[in-house]
């Protein structure tokens, strides 16, 4: 089944009320056990404690259900707040977006939409960009910018902030979000993830910083 293409994701418009969210509750479990592929809207029905006719006057199929699913996971991030003010030095605002972001990606069932997604992104790449333009690209954006203002300022001395974020990013990813997503390990300790980040943050700033 493809999900046809949309500038923005998909979702029924009903009442965001308890029956809406106990679909979504039972539809993500299933995801997240049994994969897109292997989830039917039957075994979304029994997991969500409605039948499938409940089930279809919200969703018209499991691709819209699954794109719901992506919809919080996009409002779940834009709800996080960093603190980007200009005015604040680069080494105390990128520790503290780092560790916000690694929380963010490595909370308990946080790995489960990425992998979701990543699984089914070759066949239906119209998900796969949505979500990356939603989750990930909009962070990246964010955090562009406060570089730019950086750079502005002479606090730092980047020729392509865009890239720049992007390499922080993964900085602060090294270790702690793939085996986390691959289920290789388990969500991160506060201790570690600082002791990334911080590091992260060192690096950075000895390619960055103004000299």
């Amino acid at each position: 089944m493809v999900v046809t293409a949309s500038e923005h994701l998909h979702v029924i418009q009903e009442d965001d009320g308890s029956k809406r969210r106990q679909i979504l509750d039972g539809a993500r479990k299933v995801f997240m056990d049994l994969g897109f592929d292997g989830a039917s809207m039957g075994e979304i029905a029994r997991a969500a404690q409605v039948s499938k006719g409940t089930l279809y006057v919200y969703f018209a199929d499991k691709s819209a259900l699954f794109e719901a699913i992506l919809e919080q996971e996009a409002l779940q991030h834009g709800q996080v707040v960093f603190n980007f003010d200009p005015a604040r030095d680069a080494e105390t605002t990128l520790k503290e977006f780092g560790r916000a972001y690694i929380h963010l990606l490595c909370r308990p069932g946080g790995g489960s939409a990425i992998r979701t997604v990543m699984a089914i992104a070759e066949r239906m790449p119209d998900v796969g960009r949505r979500y990356y333009a939603r989750v990930l690209d909009k962070s990246i954006n964010r955090l562009s910018d406060y570089l730019k203002a950086q750079v502005a300022s002479g606090d730092l001395e980047i020729d392509d902030c865009n890239l720049a974020a992007s390499q922080f990013m993964e900085l602060c990813k090294a270790s702690l979000f793939l085996p986390f997503v691959f289920q290789a390990a388990p969500a991160p300790s506060e201790e570690r993830m600082t002791t990334v980040v911080d590091s992260a943050t060192r690096m950075f700033l000895a390619a960055y910083k103004t000299k």
